[in-house]
């Protein structure tokens, strides 16, 4: 067991600008593994109204725009890709009835999402094979149970997801959960079952010393942790000097078992507002922060030979 390079990001929502500079990491930052925590799907659904075969209108970032033919709606269509955002096109008829159906427009979301984690898949097989470095993609606490089975079955793509797997040597514990939110997401669960579920795998590790845990959630009243304030309509709460409030709302459980267990290093995303380090004893643990709607991908190199972190470095591009 040697040195190695890894690279962590984690939540890019769906941007698929910020999903090709994922994969694109291991050959700039000469990573052997890639580690992507989390939240891969988006959250919004853009429709594009076509009047003709040439002529679509759309309603994108607080303008209205009229597209004139093939390439500008393929240059829109990517731009709405590239911040996270699902385009859909339409017409006016078939808008009217969606309005009235909740499951239709559900499914249509869902089928979406679908076809973009098998598009990234893809390229990210295509894009991999026959070099030495490996993908570890997993679902994160917004994502639904429908893309775990897309991202199953691959030669360069591994979804550590509940599971120890190794990375040269290393064992690396994986879990895309998040304890209760205040919107309820598919994998948010209670601090008991996030508890049984970390010491479910924690127990399969044999050297501890040299571990990786990758869990969505960051440890609970740590520097990592922190995220506005919200009233009872999800706002910011204001603080002074035009500021908001802000409050550690990390998982408990996941910060119990960092001191219990002391992994060398343990990956987190989940809140976008807090890019930065904290050691727990001996750990190291890192979150990188999020800027998908820019298209900005946050990320860490993490340099590791056979018993310590040797050097990391936050990185944006």
């Amino acid at each position: 067991m040697g040195k190695i390079r890894i690279f962590y990001a984690s939540d890019i929502h769906g941007s698929e600008r910020c999903f090709k500079k994922f994969i694109n990491a291991g050959k700039i930052y000469k990573a052997n593994a890639l580690i992507l925590g989390g939240d891969l799907t988006g959250k919004k659904m853009v429709p594009i109204f076509r009047e003709t075969d040439e002529i679509y209108r759309v309603h994108f970032l607080g303008e209205d725009l009229t597209l004139k033919g093939r390439e500008e709606l393929e240059k829109t269509v990517r731009r709405i890709k590239s911040i996270g955002y699902y385009a859909y096109i339409t017409d006016e008829s078939e808008m009217r009835l969606l309005k009235e159906d909740d499951k239709k427009v559900q499914e249509i979301f869902i089928e979406k999402m679908q076809a973009t984690i098998q598009d990234w898949v893809n390229f990210a097989e295509e894009r991999l094979r026959g070099t030495n470095v490996k993908v570890y993609i997993m679902p994160g606490n917004d994502d639904d149970y429908s893309i775990d089975p897309l991202l199953e079955g691959h030669k360069v793509i591994v979804n550590p997801n509940n599971k120890i797997v190794h990375i040269d040597g290393h064992e690396m514990l994986s879990l895309g959960y998040a304890n209760i939110t205040p919107w309820k997401c598919p994998r948010d669960i209670s601090e008991e079952e996030f508890e049984l579920k970390i010491e479910h795998l924690a127990s399969n590790i044999d050297r501890m010393e040299t571990a990786i845990f990758n869990i969505h959630a960051p440890p609970y009243n740590t520097t990592i942790d922190l995220a506005p304030k919200l009233d009872e309509n999800f706002r910011p709460i204001a603080a002074g000097g035009g500021g908001v409030v802000m409050v550690n709302v990390g998982s408990k459980a996941v910060r119990k078992a960092i001191e219990k267990y002391q992994p060398l290093i343990s990956f987190h995303g989940h809140i976008h507002d807090s890019k930065g380090m904290c050691k727990i004893g001996r750990t190291l643990c890192l979150n990188p922060g999020s800027e998908y709607i820019d298209g900005i991908l946050r990320g860490i190199i993490v340099d590791v030979d056979e018993k310590k972190v040797v050097d990391y470095l936050f990185t944006s591009g």
